[in-house]
Protein backbone atom coordinates (compact mmCIF):
# COMPACT_ATOMS: atom_id res chain seq x y z
CA UNK A 1 0.00 0.00 0.00
CA UNK A 2 1.59 3.35 -1.25
CA UNK A 3 -0.04 6.20 0.64
CA UNK A 4 0.84 9.94 0.63
CA UNK A 5 -1.55 11.43 3.18
CA UNK A 6 -1.28 15.48 2.56
CA UNK A 7 -3.01 18.49 5.00
CA UNK A 8 -3.03 20.54 1.80
CA UNK A 9 -1.14 18.63 -1.45
CA UNK A 10 1.71 19.39 -2.78
CA UNK A 11 2.85 22.69 -1.19
CA UNK A 12 7.06 21.77 -0.95
CA UNK A 13 9.78 20.21 -2.75
CA UNK A 14 10.23 17.35 0.24
CA UNK A 15 6.37 16.47 -0.06
CA UNK A 16 6.96 16.83 -4.33
CA UNK A 17 10.33 14.28 -4.19
CA UNK A 18 8.36 11.89 -2.13
CA UNK A 19 5.54 12.16 -4.85
CA UNK A 20 7.82 11.09 -7.58
CA UNK A 21 9.34 8.39 -5.42
CA UNK A 22 6.28 6.27 -4.55
CA UNK A 23 5.12 7.38 -8.83
CA UNK A 24 8.78 5.73 -9.44
CA UNK A 25 8.43 8.10 -12.56
CA UNK A 26 8.24 11.84 -13.22
CA UNK A 27 4.95 13.16 -12.25
CA UNK A 28 4.52 14.15 -16.39
CA UNK A 29 4.64 10.59 -17.37
CA UNK A 30 2.36 9.65 -15.07
CA UNK A 31 -1.58 9.37 -14.99
CA UNK A 32 -4.27 10.64 -12.66
CA UNK A 33 -7.33 10.50 -11.38
CA UNK A 34 -8.94 13.50 -9.38
CA UNK A 35 -11.96 12.58 -7.01
CA UNK A 36 -13.61 15.76 -6.25
CA UNK A 37 -16.59 14.00 -3.89
CA UNK A 38 -15.99 15.31 -0.37
CA UNK A 39 -16.39 19.00 -1.60
CA UNK A 40 -19.82 18.06 -2.37
CA UNK A 41 -21.65 19.83 1.26
CA UNK A 42 -19.86 22.44 1.33
CA UNK A 43 -20.80 25.71 -0.16
CA UNK A 44 -19.91 26.82 -3.23
CA UNK A 45 -18.91 23.60 -3.61
CA UNK A 46 -19.03 23.62 -7.83
CA UNK A 47 -16.69 26.16 -7.88
CA UNK A 48 -13.99 25.00 -5.65
CA UNK A 49 -13.82 22.27 -6.98
CA UNK A 50 -13.57 23.78 -10.48
CA UNK A 51 -10.35 26.15 -8.63
CA UNK A 52 -9.09 22.99 -7.32
CA UNK A 53 -8.73 21.43 -10.67
CA UNK A 54 -7.38 24.81 -12.55
CA UNK A 55 -4.82 25.15 -9.56
CA UNK A 56 -6.31 28.21 -8.68
CA UNK A 57 -6.80 27.59 -5.39
CA UNK A 58 -4.65 26.19 -2.35
CA UNK A 59 -1.52 24.55 -3.33
CA UNK A 60 -0.56 22.32 -6.47
CA UNK A 61 -2.47 18.88 -6.39
CA UNK A 62 -4.28 18.54 -9.77
CA UNK A 63 -2.16 20.93 -11.85
CA UNK A 64 0.90 19.34 -11.14
CA UNK A 65 1.75 18.46 -14.77
CA UNK A 66 0.31 14.89 -14.83
CA UNK A 67 0.46 13.84 -18.21
CA UNK A 68 -3.37 13.16 -18.07
CA UNK A 69 -6.08 14.01 -15.61
CA UNK A 70 -9.14 12.69 -15.42
CA UNK A 71 -12.39 12.79 -12.91
CA UNK A 72 -13.29 10.25 -10.82
CA UNK A 73 -17.31 11.10 -9.11
CA UNK A 74 -18.23 8.38 -7.24
CA UNK A 75 -21.56 9.19 -7.04
CA UNK A 76 -22.07 7.85 -10.43
CA UNK A 77 -20.68 4.80 -10.22
CA UNK A 78 -23.58 3.01 -9.54
CA UNK A 79 -25.42 4.33 -11.96
CA UNK A 80 -22.47 3.32 -14.51
CA UNK A 81 -21.61 0.21 -16.16
CA UNK A 82 -18.55 -1.00 -14.15
CA UNK A 83 -16.68 -1.63 -17.45
CA UNK A 84 -16.59 1.90 -18.80
CA UNK A 85 -14.64 2.82 -15.49
CA UNK A 86 -12.82 0.14 -13.84
CA UNK A 87 -10.24 -0.28 -16.56
CA UNK A 88 -9.06 3.39 -16.17
CA UNK A 89 -9.10 3.29 -12.69
CA UNK A 90 -6.74 0.44 -13.00
CA UNK A 91 -4.52 1.93 -15.75
CA UNK A 92 -3.84 5.11 -13.23
CA UNK A 93 -0.58 5.72 -11.15
CA UNK A 94 -2.12 7.91 -8.35
CA UNK A 95 -5.35 8.49 -7.13
CA UNK A 96 -5.75 12.27 -6.12
CA UNK A 97 -8.61 12.29 -3.44
CA UNK A 98 -9.41 15.96 -2.49
CA UNK A 99 -10.80 17.66 0.54
CA UNK A 100 -13.85 18.13 2.11
CA UNK A 101 -16.46 16.17 4.59
CA UNK A 102 -15.16 12.59 5.66
CA UNK A 103 -18.53 11.08 6.33
CA UNK A 104 -19.87 11.91 3.12
CA UNK A 105 -17.01 10.97 1.19
CA UNK A 106 -16.32 7.52 3.32
CA UNK A 107 -20.11 6.89 2.70
CA UNK A 108 -19.55 6.96 -1.20
CA UNK A 109 -16.24 5.65 -0.87
CA UNK A 110 -18.12 2.46 0.01
CA UNK A 111 -21.49 2.50 -1.49
CA UNK A 112 -19.38 3.16 -4.79
CA UNK A 113 -17.26 0.22 -4.25
CA UNK A 114 -13.97 1.77 -4.32
CA UNK A 115 -13.00 1.01 -0.52
CA UNK A 116 -13.04 -2.82 -1.74
CA UNK A 117 -11.04 -2.05 -4.32
CA UNK A 118 -8.31 -0.30 -2.75
CA UNK A 119 -6.44 -2.84 -0.91
CA UNK A 120 -5.64 -4.21 -4.73
CA UNK A 121 -5.60 -1.01 -6.49
CA UNK A 122 -3.21 0.23 -4.04
CA UNK A 123 -0.31 -2.35 -4.43
CA UNK A 124 0.76 -0.16 -7.29
CA UNK A 125 -1.00 3.23 -7.49
CA UNK A 126 -0.35 6.12 -5.33
CA UNK A 127 -3.04 7.50 -3.12
CA UNK A 128 -2.53 10.93 -2.12
CA UNK A 129 -4.97 12.55 -0.15
CA UNK A 130 -5.64 16.05 0.61
CA UNK A 131 -7.37 16.85 4.19
CA UNK A 132 -10.10 15.12 4.47
CA UNK A 133 -8.99 12.77 1.86
CA UNK A 134 -6.34 11.84 3.65
CA UNK A 135 -8.43 11.55 7.64
CA UNK A 136 -10.59 9.02 5.58
CA UNK A 137 -8.01 6.23 5.51
CA UNK A 138 -6.88 6.75 8.86
CA UNK A 139 -9.25 6.02 12.41
CA UNK A 140 -10.78 9.40 12.51
CA UNK A 141 -12.61 11.26 10.39
CA UNK A 142 -14.75 14.50 10.73
CA UNK A 143 -18.03 16.03 9.14
CA UNK A 144 -19.90 19.57 8.20
CA UNK A 145 -23.28 18.00 8.34
CA UNK A 146 -24.56 19.51 5.25
CA UNK A 147 -25.95 16.33 3.90
CA UNK A 148 -28.73 13.74 4.57
CA UNK A 149 -26.31 10.95 5.65
CA UNK A 150 -27.27 9.07 8.45
CA UNK A 151 -25.59 10.39 11.84
CA UNK A 152 -24.14 6.93 12.49
CA UNK A 153 -22.61 6.63 9.25
CA UNK A 154 -18.91 5.95 9.26
CA UNK A 155 -16.01 9.15 8.95
CA UNK A 156 -12.98 7.11 8.32
CA UNK A 157 -12.26 3.57 6.41
CA UNK A 158 -9.31 2.51 9.42
CA UNK A 159 -6.84 1.52 6.73
CA UNK A 160 -4.23 2.81 9.08
CA UNK A 161 -3.71 2.62 12.56
CA UNK A 162 -3.57 6.20 13.32
CA UNK A 163 -5.18 9.85 13.07
CA UNK A 164 -4.51 12.58 11.22
CA UNK A 165 -5.71 16.35 12.32
CA UNK A 166 -4.51 18.79 9.16
CA UNK A 167 -4.15 22.40 9.03
CA UNK A 168 -2.18 22.65 12.13
CA UNK A 169 -2.45 26.70 13.25
CA UNK A 170 -3.85 28.19 10.11
CA UNK A 171 -5.86 31.45 10.35
CA UNK A 172 -8.65 29.91 8.86
CA UNK A 173 -9.29 27.85 11.19
CA UNK A 174 -8.56 28.31 14.45
CA UNK A 175 -10.30 25.34 16.03
CA UNK A 176 -6.69 23.76 14.69
CA UNK A 177 -4.72 25.31 17.29
CA UNK A 178 -1.75 23.16 18.62
CA UNK A 179 -3.51 23.14 22.36
CA UNK A 180 -6.67 22.21 21.15
CA UNK A 181 -5.73 19.98 18.80
CA UNK A 182 -4.14 18.46 21.73
CA UNK A 183 -7.18 17.47 23.70
CA UNK A 184 -9.01 15.87 20.85
CA UNK A 185 -5.94 13.34 19.88
CA UNK A 186 -6.72 12.33 24.12
CA UNK A 187 -10.09 11.72 23.34
CA UNK A 188 -8.87 8.99 20.40
CA UNK A 189 -8.00 5.66 21.22
CA UNK A 190 -5.02 5.63 18.59
CA UNK A 191 -2.08 7.86 18.47
CA UNK A 192 -2.60 10.79 16.66
CA UNK A 193 -0.48 12.85 14.50
CA UNK A 194 -1.26 16.92 13.98
CA UNK A 195 0.06 18.32 10.66
CA UNK A 196 0.55 21.81 8.94
CA UNK A 197 -0.14 22.46 5.11
CA UNK A 198 3.60 22.12 4.54
CA UNK A 199 3.57 18.69 5.81
CA UNK A 200 2.29 15.23 5.14
CA UNK A 201 2.78 11.11 6.20
CA UNK A 202 4.12 8.50 3.86
CA UNK A 203 3.14 5.21 4.72
CA UNK A 204 4.27 2.35 2.44
CA UNK A 205 3.85 -1.01 3.50
CA UNK A 206 3.00 -0.35 7.53
CA UNK A 207 5.96 1.81 7.48
CA UNK A 208 5.04 5.44 8.48
CA UNK A 209 7.41 8.49 7.88
CA UNK A 210 6.57 12.33 8.52
CA UNK A 211 7.53 14.74 5.24
CA UNK A 212 7.96 18.26 6.49
CA UNK A 213 9.02 21.44 6.18
CA UNK A 214 6.93 22.80 8.30
CA UNK A 215 5.91 21.88 11.85
CA UNK A 216 3.86 18.94 13.25
CA UNK A 217 3.74 16.86 16.65
CA UNK A 218 2.40 13.52 17.17
CA UNK A 219 0.16 12.34 20.62
CA UNK A 220 0.32 9.18 21.17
Amino acid sequence: MKLLLTSAGISNKAIYNTLTELLGKPIAEANALFIPTAIYPIPDSAEIIRKVICGSIGDPFCELGWKSLGILELTSLLSIKQELWLPKLNETDALLVGGGDCQYLCYWMQKSGLAELLPSLLQKTVYVGLSAGSMIMTQFGTTYGHHTLPPETSKSLGFVDFAIHPHLDHEMFPENSLDHLEKLASSIAVPSYAIDDQTAIKVTNGNIEVISEGHWKLFN
